[in-house]
């Protein structure tokens, strides 16, 4: 496949064959897309995960530019082939197509703007080019106004957990702590949980100094493969700090 071969309307124009409008309908409800919720006008073709993933396969190598144009889409699908294809590219690109790649992936948190978005991407494009590089920024986004750019923050350090680097993961638990959002609520808790399958002692540790603190959602989260006894005990705030 020459490079230059494809365009963002030949892609989009293949999306549109593949589209299904009861699947887009139910999207449109999954992702909370009415009036005062997260996702609220968020438009949906109706295009499943396996089949945009299929699709993005035979698109690998089209240029950054054509992914920019597809991110800015106002179809959350379209955005959605965007992403994998730039995870894809990110994972076999050299530092220096990995870092026009972060860069780009910054410039446009805007439209990546849904948890499923958020949970393809960000581990594998902002926690792998922070690997080796400067973290600031995922505090920087740990800070935002913005839910979707603070889950970004929290979703990025699953990098650095699967290596067993739990520093930045458990200083971004704690600026979040006080987050009003439950889909923030539920981030953290997840990773938290993920720390505990690689490393139990260090998530009790962080557990025992502010599950008494913690929102309801991120705690469950936090401790939902606890064997039972262990699970009620900080259910019912009975736990030792």
């Amino acid at each position: 496949m020459e490079t230059m071969k494809y365009s963002a309307i030949d892609i989009q124009k293949e999306l549109r064959r593949l589209a299904d409008k009861k699947t887009a309908v139910h999207s449109q409800r999954f992702f909370k897309t009415g009036k005062g919720e997260y996702g609220e006008g968020d438009l949906f073709l109706g295009i499943r995960v396996p089949v945009l993933r299929k699709t993005a396969g035979k698109y690998h190598d089209i240029p950054l530019t054509v992914s920019e144009d597809l991110l800015k889409s106002k179809y959350h699908e379209e955005r959605l082939f965007a992403l994998i294809v730039l995870v894809n590219q990110f994972k076999k690109g050299g530092s220096d197509i990995q870092k026009e790649i972060y860069r780009l992936y910054l410039k446009y948190t805007e439209f990546i703007n849904n948890w499923d978005l958020v949970d393809i991407s960000a581990s594998h494009i902002v926690g792998a080019f922070l690997q080796k590089n400067n973290r600031q920024p995922l505090y920087d986004l740990a800070a935002s106004k913005d839910l979707w750019e603070r889950r970004i923050s929290i979703i990025a350090t699953f990098y650095f957990i699967r290596r067993h680097e739990f520093t930045d993961a458990l200083q971004i638990s704690e600026i979040l702590l006080k987050d009003k959002e439950d889909l923030i609520h539920k981030a953290v808790g997840w990773m938290l949980r993920e720390i505990g399958k690689r490393d139990l002692e260090t998530e009790e540790r962080f557990l025992k100094k502010y599950y008494l603190k913690m929102p309801r959602t991120m705690l469950r989260y936090a401790i939902e493969k606890f064997e039972e006894k262990k699970r009620l005990g900080y259910l019912k705030g009975t736990i030792k700090i």
